[in-house]
């Protein structure tokens, strides 16, 4: 028996018996009380079948995008490897360039190699104000062999309404080279492409007020319905209040208060780390023969019967050359021969509970090549035996 006491300021005691089965029970009841608070908490879906992301990482702000800008422009300074004269628009840029600082030059009498027509493309982030440096790109436009050591001249950058919003200029980061001696020519990487860091200053911004605004939608990077469901859950969650609402599968439309601080409540909201659903995929590349299985593919029981027919077709030419006593003359004959190869079936089994791994390793072990391999899955989705989307690039 223990005394409890009841009020500190009145000499009272509460007699309670306390007995084993007692204490549990009362540990029972406390932790049934606490899991229902925890459970109001956390999201009632199988740990399995999701995977936990920042908001920040799978979606974007709707608005809040890069713009593309692209100039043309020249490259001065090349070593001999510039555009050839059968490429003229070169010697035209060259000419009306000259004819700005009063040098007027006919284009048709410019003979020179060290230059190159090129064209220059960067990305204008949002927020940009004037004064902002960006990073651009430089491709060669004519049949320049590199842009090794070039440097490239005051270039304007265009957005898709015409307007000017950055110029570019600076001395070219090539990652190659070529070299042509006597004929004999050695190339590394692409040396008619090159990026300039910091070569470009934004001179017009795209304004984009976020301030007054009263509603904000978020744009899911992969659609899908559930995961647009359970962000706006999580964001409610955080937020305390039903201010997020899935309109469709890709985008989440957001409620801003009167006043609200809409860059903080934004910072706020994508550091929530919410469920992702991710889709089940198989990514195809027929040119490389490159196969990517993601690891929520799911495979049925399936057998597998893998052959294969090589059919060899080879020519040779023969002369036929006559005596010198004879009036022959000298004939060329082709003689083909044919030459069939059929390889024996192979056979893969997949039982009930099946990975991607068990089928990588069976693969492998039938000596499958990588269009075997793409040529087999596409089967399986045909047969039903491949629970995912297979996307050929």
């Amino acid at each position: 028996m223990r005394c409890i006491e009841v009020n500190p300021k009145v000499s009272q005691c509460l007699q309670v018996w306390i007995t084993p089965r007692l204490v549990v029970c009362t540990l029972f009841t406390i932790a049934i009380l606490l899991g229902g608070n925890l459970r109001g908490s956390a999201t009632d879906l199988p740990q399995s079948s999701f995977r936990q992301a920042r908001v920040k990482d799978i979606s974007s702000i709707e608005g809040i995008r890069d713009n593309q800008l692209v100039g043309y422009g020249i490259v001065v300074g090349l070593q001999g490897t510039g555009d050839s004269q059968q490429t003229t628009f070169p010697t035209q840029t060259l000419a009306s360039i000259l004819l700005r600082m009063g040098v007027s030059v006919p284009a048709t009498s410019i003979r020179v190699q060290n230059l190159a027509a090129v064209f220059v493309s960067a990305a204008l982030p949002p927020f940009a104000r004037p004064g902002t440096k960006l990073d651009i790109t430089v491709s060669s436009a004519g049949d320049a062999r590199s842009l090794e050591g070039g440097l490239l001249l005051l270039t304007p950058l265009f957005g898709a309404d015409g307007k000017i919003y950055a110029q570019a200029q600076g001395a070219l980061v090539v990652g190659g080279y070529s070299i042509n001696v006597n004929g004999n020519v050695k190339q590394f990487n692409h040396p008619n492409t090159a990026r300039i860091p910091s070569g470009a200053m934004v001179e017009r911004g795209i304004p984009l007020e976020l301030a007054g605004r009263d509603q904000v939608s978020i744009l899911l990077d992969d659609a899908d319905f559930k995961s647009a469901a359970a962000m706006a859950q999580a964001i409610n969650h955080e937020l305390g209040h039903d201010v997020a609402h899935a309109a469709d599968s890709r985008r989440i439309d957001l409620a801003v208060g009167k006043g609200e601080d809409v860059p903080e409540l934004l910072a706020r909201i994508e550091a929530i780390e919410v469920p992702v659903f991710p889709r089940a995929k198989v990514i195809v590349n027929e040119r490389t023969g490159t196969v990517v299985i993601g690891g929520t593919v799911v495979l049925q029981p399936v057998s597998i019967l893998h052959g294969g027919l090589a059919v060899n077709v080879v020519s040779e030419l023969s002369v036929s050359q006559p005596n010198a006593v004879t009036a022959g003359t000298t004939q060329v004959t082709q003689q083909t021969r044919v030459d069939v190869q059929d390889k024996p079936v192979s056979r893969i089994e997949l039982r009930q509970g099946a990975t991607v791994d068990d089928l990588v390793r069976s693969l492998q072990t039938i000596g499958a090549s990588a269009r075997d391999v793409i040529s087999i899955l596409q089967a399986m989705k045909s047969a039903g035996a491949l629970e995912a989307e297979i996307e050929v690039l």
